[in-house]
């Protein structure tokens, strides 16, 4: 009974809840964040404090890095050696820093994202500036701690001498929070810490004219000073960084982009890597080279262009597409009063005043207490050489060290300290000049603990301690601001013709969906023979467009395909274009009715849609031009069973005629049909029968002469002109186009615009035979006439499709 009462029984989210609770505060307060008064993480703290314990400091030798990092391990953090090696390292990267902590020789990493050397092969030790963020640790100015096995005592936070969280910055990730605290330049921190010492209610532009914003180790220009004041006065807040590049003249017209500097954090070997991806996939036009020309002058990347390319869009291009422009969050998290906090500009400038104050009245208080106790040695010395030859004798006269002491203490009334002073005296600084040694130290003893005094009792004097301490290193460090502030965050303007090659090809597109685009000099080479198709698939559409164009393909469930002809599959012409499914997501039901090709999406045009309802519907042209087309886009709204049959390009002023199954003919003007919404559903068109279906629908202008190739299910064929019919208006029957019968009547099929006398028609039946039609061979009928027939429904079954055929001599738009 007694061995279980050991185990406890408890809910596996409870244990889980509180070991996960204190495993995030562990990570949260020891590992991840940095401290609001030094800037440090632990383990950056502990790598300096036992470079410093050490003596590796800036005016010794170099020392091996694995030394430091078996120290640091051994005596304060118990973690891998990598962790502490990496940390190191970081620290001592100039591409990562403001200023570097750690001064290392070897390898240490690059801007490439190379790593560093093996810590056995590297040298290091503390920089100049780090000496500043240990400068009187031994002074008792801050709290002390065991360490992890309590054989040694390691400090809680170093005292910091400059604003090292701002200047250096700080990106850690913890358990529910992250910081991002970019590195700022030292002499506008250190004005920004006097200014808001001197002034506790400072406001926030106020310090903004003297902190402008971050400045970032590797140069670059920062965009949005909204976004600075926004993470200055909240914690968060972003910006735009973008690197230096200038566009240089070089002979022969040609110029090249030159890029100096690139954004923080970024690895400049992707960088150049995904410039010469944009080159090699042809994105942008123009570009003839991408090389990388960093030496040890400075950093250098040359994009080469081709004559007459455009550099300045193709630069706007690489701000937008790839790491030459990027958005920098703030997140500025630090550890306050051992509690994770988002705090702006003012509160982290708080939090390191009053640590310095802190630091320098602990400094003050130490030296004060050193002073008085020198002084009253320096008393017992001056007092002893006044009387010397009494002390001699009394030493003379004593048995040991001991008795020596206790004898000057009972004669002279000398205290114990000043007793061990005076026993431990050399013979030789009994001489005249000593005694006026002690006086000139007693007067400076004097001066000095009414100095620190003074300090202690005097927050002014105090705050000017600091200043003038903050000013010496200020002086000592300060350098030129690399990073460039602009008010406003440029909007990139990039244009078509900038990431097209301005190049006329051949555009093809079959019914199946297979697209393409040729050279016109593999065009021209086919003779007139048909280009590359599936067997059973037929051209929809060919025209001869520019890559900078745009192809639409409308479908039957009312959607339409954006696809710019430059992002076709470049193809031969006599091999089988692409599906257009690589290109675009494409719902699986769904068929390509008709083919549009478009120079310009002007205002003037219309695109009038007939459904198979009898819905009619128009829209500007304008409405289709597309940002985003990954995905089929909605051309008109549909009712669920209802489907697309005609999408028409139109001026807006034409006529219209709708055909249906029945054998009824309706025509009207096409302005009847007010333009509305691209996903609009429109208006009736036409007045169905119950069971009827509009087959097709065509526009025309009256001058033109106008015949239509009327084809019915059982296989009747007729040549009917538009004279046949009465004009009327929307949304009504119409006029009947063929003969009723009341066994087995004709339905309509198709009813197809002919365009001249050399047009040719495609006739599919349901057991896959086709018939080709010409129009000419013809004579004109009337309404009341089935047509003749041209195939045997008995044999080959119902008529399923008809389709005319694609010109390859002159450029007509093709239509199913």
């Amino acid at each position: 009974m007694a061995q279980t009462e050991r185990y406890l029984d408890l809910p596996l989210e409870e244990v889980i809840g509180d070991r996960f609770g204190r495993y995030s505060k562990y990570i949260i307060q020891e590992r991840a964040l940095p401290d609001a008064r030094d800037g440090l993480k632990p383990v950056q703290r502990r790598i300096l404090y036992a470079m410093y314990r050490d003596g590796n400091t800036a005016d010794k030798p170099f020392r091996k890095s694995a030394k430091t990092v078996g120290n640091v391990i051994g005596n304060y953090h118990p973690h891998g050696d990598s962790s502490v090696y990496d940390a190191m390292i970081r620290m001592s990267q100039e591409w990562k820093v403001r200023n570097i902590l750690v001064d290392m020789h070897g390898n240490n990493g690059s801007i490439d994202g190379d790593p560093p050397a093996a810590m056995r092969y590297t040298e290091a030790r503390l920089s100049k500036i780090a000496a500043e963020l240990l400068r009187d640790i031994d002074k008792e100015t801050v709290d002390y701690i065991p360490n992890f096995d309590d054989s040694e005592q390691e400090p809680v936070v170093l005292p910091a001498k400059f604003p090292n969280l701002l200047v250096n910055g700080s990106t850690g990730i913890s358990s529910g929070y992250a910081t991002d605290i970019p590195p700022h330049h030292l002499g506008e921190v250190i004005d920004g810490v006097i200014m808001q010492m001197e002034n506790p209610n400072v406001t926030l532009d106020e310090l903004m004219q003297v902190i402008k914003g971050p400045d970032f180790p590797t140069g670059g220009i920062v965009q949005g000073i909204e976004g600075i004041r926004q993470a200055y006065s909240t914690g968060k807040g972003k910006v735009v960084v973008r690197g230096k590049a200038e566009i240089e003249d070089l002979r022969g017209g040609k110029q090249q982009i030159v890029i100096t500097e690139i954004p923080y954090e970024v690895v400049k070997a992707n960088l150049v890597k995904k410039m010469d991806e944009i080159r090699f996939d042809k994105k942008v036009d123009g570009i003839a080279e991408v090389r990388d020309d960093t030496d040890r002058t400075g950093l250098r990347i040359v994009v080469e262009l081709k004559k007459d390319a455009d550099a300045n869009g193709i630069l706007q291009y690489l701000f937008k597409n790839t790491d030459l422009q990027i958005t920098y969050n703030f997140n500025m998290v630090a550890i306050h009063n051992k509690t994770p906090r988002l705090m702006g500009l003012k509160s982290l400038i708080q939090a390191y005043i009053d640590h310095q104050k802190d630091v320098i009245i602990r400094r003050a208080t130490y030296d004060l207490q050193k002073a008085k106790d020198r002084q009253h040695i320096v008393q017992g010395l001056m007092k002893a050489i006044s009387i010397l030859d009494d002390v001699i004798q009394t030493i003379r006269a004593s048995k040991d060290k001991k008795n020596a002491k206790d004898n000057l203490i009972a004669q002279f009334d000398f205290t114990e300290a000043q007793a061990e002073a005076i026993v431990t005296l050399q013979l030789y600084r009994l001489t005249n000049t000593d005694i006026t040694t002690l006086e000139e130290e007693a007067a400076e003893l004097e001066r000095r603990i009414h100095e620190l005094e003074a300090i202690l009792a005097s927050e002014k004097k105090l705050i000017g301690v600091v200043k003038k301490e903050l000013l010496a290193i200020k002086k000592q460090f300060t350098d030129e601001r690399r990073t460039i502030i602009k008010k406003e965050i440029e909007e990139i303007k990039i244009t078509m013709d900038v990431l097209v090659a301005s190049e006329d090809v051949m555009v093809t597109v079959t019914k199946e969906g297979y697209v393409k685009r040729t050279s016109l000099r593999s065009y021209a080479a086919s003779n007139g023979e048909l280009p590359g198709m599936k067997e059973g698939d037929y051209l929809l559409g060919r025209y001869e467009m520019n890559t900078q164009d745009t192809l639409l393909l409308f479908t039957k469930k009312g959607n339409y395909l954006y696809l710019p002809v430059h992002q076709l599959p470049d193809i031969r012409w006599k091999d089988n274009g692409q599906h257009v499914a690589n290109l675009v997501t494409v719902d699986k039901d769904d068929d390509i009715l008709t083919t549009l090709a478009v120079k310009e999406f002007s205002e003037e045009e219309s695109l009038l849609f007939i459904t198979r309802q009898g819905m009619a519907k128009r829209s500007q042209l304008s409405l289709y031009k597309a940002q985003r087309f990954s995905k089929p886009l909605m051309a008109l709204k549909l009712k669920d069973d209802d489907e697309v049959v005609s999408v028409m390009r139109t001026s807006g002023n034409e006529e219209v005629f709708i055909a249906t199954s029945f054998g009824y003919g309706l025509w009207f003007s096409e302005n009847e049909i007010s333009q509305v919404g691209q996903r609009a559903a429109g208006v009736k068109g036409i007045n169905l029968k119950n069971d009827d279906a509009v087959v097709d629908a065509t526009t025309f202008t009256l001058n033109d002469r106008v015949e239509f190739l009327v084809v019915t299910h059982r296989g009747g064929v007729k040549r009917i002109s538009i004279t046949e019919f009465d004009k009327s208006t929307r949304a009504k029957r119409g006029l009947v186009m063929l003969r009723e019968l009341k066994k087995n009547p004709h339905h309509i099929v198709a009813c197809k615009r002919i365009s001249d006398g050399s047009d040719t028609f495609f006739i599919k039946t349901e057991d896959g035979t086709i018939v080709t039609v010409a129009p000419s061979s013809f004579r004109r009928s009337d309404r009341y006439s089935n047509g003749s027939f041209v195939l045997d429904q008995d044999k080959t079954g119902v008529v399923t499709n008809v389709w005319k055929e694609v010109s390859l001599i002159d450029d007509k738009e093709g239509e199913s």
